[in-house]
C-alpha cells in the first residue's frame, strides 16, 4: 500500500509552535492512521501527519496519541530511537536525509550519500562532504554488520557515506505536550510537533528535481514514529509509518511514501 499524499501551498505565516491549531493546519490533509512499518497493521497509538509548503519552507506536522509521553534524551544527536521518537526521511535521489525528534524537542539528524555516485556527482569536491575531515562513516542500512549483509548491507546500491556532523541549514522544530511528560501517574492525550525545513538546505543533497518543487512534482518521503512499549514485563520497540517498508530497515528510499506537491493555495 502506497498512499499518495497531496501537499498544498500556503501564503500565510504559520505560528512557530507545536500546537498545530492554526486554521491552515486544520484545513491541511491529514494522513490516515500510521501502520506497522513491517506488516502494515494499524499502529497501537493513533499517529497522523500533515504537510504544507511555501516558497521558502516545507512544514510537517505530527499528531501523536500517547497516554504516557516519555523522553529523557536531551543531548543533540543522541540516539533517540532507543526511546520514543518521530522520524522523517527525505530522498534526494543520490542521497537522503534522516531527521528524528523526541518529546523534549531533541534532534538527531544524519545525511547519507550513496557511495556509487560519490565521485560521479562531484560530492568529493565539496568540503562539507570530504570523507576524512567530516568523519564520514560507511553505512549499509539497519542490517549493516549482520549475517550475510556484513559488508554491504541489504540494499542493492550497497553502502552509503553517513555524515553525522551535517546539520540541516535553517531547520526548526517545535513540540507541544498535550498533558504531562514523564509522569506515568497521569494520563495524557499525547504530543504534537511541527518541523520546518527550508528548501535552501535541501539544495545540498537533492539532485535531478526542482527545489522547491514545481506543480505536480513527486518526492519520496518517509514519515514514521518509533515507540518503546512495555509488554508482559519486556520492552519492545515498534515502528509505525504512513506506509509500510516491509522490514525493520527503513533506509530504503524507494519505499518511502509518495508526496505530490501542488501550487494550489490552501485557504484557511
Amino acid at each position: 500500500m502506497d498512499s499518495k499524499y497531496l501537499c498544498y501551498k500556503i501564503n500565510q505565516t504559520l505560528p512557530r509552535d507545536g500546537k498545530l491549531d492554526h486554521p491552515l493546519w486544520q484545513k491541511a490533509i491529514k494522513t490516515e492512521r500510521f501502520v506497522d512499518v513491517i506488516d502494515g497493521n494499524p499502529g497501537l497509538y493513533d499517529t497522523r501527519a500533515a504537510m504544507l509548503h511555501d516558497d521558502e519552507n516545507l512544514y510537517i506536522g505530527f499528531w501523536c496519541e500517547e497516554p504516557f509521553p516519555h523522553a529523557t534524551i536531551s543531548e543533540r544527536d543522541g540516539l533517540l530511537w532507543f526511546e520514543n521518537d518521530l522520524e522523517v526521511f527525505i530522498d534526494g535521489g543520490d542521497g537522503y536525509y534522516e531527521f528524528q525528534l523526541n518529546a523534549l524537542n531533541t534532534i538527531y539528524e544524519v545525511l547519507y550519500i550513496w557511495q556509487d555516485v560519490y565521485q560521479k556527482n562531484g560530492w568529493d569536491k565539496k568540503p562539507q562532504f570530504e570523507i576524512l575531515s567530516n568523519k564520514a562513516i560507511t553505512f549499509g542500512g539497519n542490517h549493516d554488520r549482520s549475517g550475510p549483509y556484513f559488508w554491504r548491507g541489504s540494499h542493492p546500491r550497497g553502502n552509503r557515506w553517513a555524515y553525522r556532523n551535517w546539520d540541516f541549514p535553517g531547520l526548526q522544530s517545535f513540540v507541544y505536550i498535550d498533558g504531562v511528560l514523564n509522569d506515568p501517574s497521569q494520563i495524557s492525550k499525547g504530543w504534537r510537533a511541527m518541523i520546518l525545513l527550508p528548501w535552501k538546505g535541501m539544495q545540498e543533497f537533492v539532485v535531478n528535481q526542482s527545489v522547491p518543487p514545481a506543480e505536480g512534482d513527486v518526492w519520496k518521503i518517509f514519515l514514521g514514529r518509533y515507540e518503546l512499549l512495555k509488554i508482559n514485563g519486556e520492552q519492545v520497540s515498534v515502528g509505525w509509518a504512513l506506509d509500510p517498508i516491509g522490514s525493520n530497515d527503513n533506509h530504503n528510499p524507494e519505499k518511502f511514501s509518495t508526496i505530490q506537491f501542488t501550487q494550489t493555495l490552501l485557504q484557511p
